[in-house]
């Protein structure tokens, strides 16, 4: 079965554990999903079965929009409430303090991601070594922070919405916004609404093609040469510049790279979607 659909990660359970559910549900062994959320994160998640699992790195995702809760004056080591240590009261702030902290975070943000996240170091991840207690030394990443709003603020809980550039770490953008107050802040809940166009909708399945980040492009040729995977020649291309393309046939589809001239295969015998 090949199907892309969104499901509603709930909280406490880590999105790799999840497809176990999912696995179950709709009785495939092949399941892959896009955009890990932290096991506090509840929300949209994109998950694929079959073939479908290998178009990820090609569909739209960005932006991403989140809605959180930064609890001020608790303290986590992750910057979620996993692993809160410490809580003090702090003086609360008033609604123009808070308003012209989230504006000033809008745009280009260079940041460091959170020692607790799946970020690599040397082969490893770095919660696996945050949990060791071993040092976690990280390199700075820039996010485009397109929209950050207040939704609420009831002290200590400020309650905001954040539309982000795909990579984006909202725990980190939490840990911004109490540096900038000079407090101790943790998240006490993050939801993902939406990434891209891809948003939560009973799981319904979703045409992967119409959520691709590439555009299409027109074989003249021999649709028989496609779907065996023969060679192709530039000539019988509708457009020749060099980029990665989307190919239908009659029966399929593919995924094309042309670079110097030259017609390679990402992807092919893509099964085109049938809505059940």
């Amino acid at each position: 079965m090949n199907r892309l659909f969104v499901v509603n990660k709930p909280i406490f359970r880590s999105s790799n554990s999840y497809m176990g559910y999912v696995k179950r549900k709709y009785g495939t062994k092949k399941v892959g999903f896009s955009g890990t959320l932290d096991p506090f994160a509840t929300g949209c998640l994109i998950v694929a079965t079959g073939v479908y699992t290998k178009l990820f790195q090609y569909l739209d995702k960005t932006p991403k929009s989140y809605r959180a809760t930064l609890w001020l004056g608790a303290n986590s080591p992750s910057l979620d409430i996993e692993n809160v240590d410490s809580i003090k009261e702090v003086s609360p702030f008033s609604e123009e303090e808070i308003l012209e902290v989230l504006n000033s975070l809008e745009g280009e943000l260079t940041y460091y991601p959170p020692k607790f996240s799946a970020k690599k170091i040397g082969g490893k991840r770095a919660y696996e070594l945050a949990r060791e207690g071993k040092e976690v030394a990280l390199k700075t990443i820039t996010s485009t922070i397109y929209e950050i709003k207040l939704i609420h603020y009831t002290h200590p809980f400020i309650h905001f919405e954040a539309t982000v550039s795909e990579g984006t770490y909202i725990r980190s953008l939490g840990a911004i916004i109490a540096d900038r107050l000079g407090v101790d802040a943790t998240l006490s809940s993050l939801h993902r609404i939406h990434e891209g166009a891809f948003r939560f909708e009973e799981e319904k399945a979703l045409n992967p093609f119409t959520h691709l980040a590439i555009p299409n492009n027109r074989y003249r040729g021999d649709e028989n040469y496609l779907e065996l995977g023969k060679k192709l020649s530039m000539e019988y291309f509708e457009t020749k510049e060099d980029g990665t393309y989307l190919i239908e046939t009659s029966n399929f589809f593919a995924i094309i790279e042309i670079h110097q001239g030259q017609v390679s295969y990402r992807l092919n015998r893509i099964p085109k979607f049938e809505e059940h």
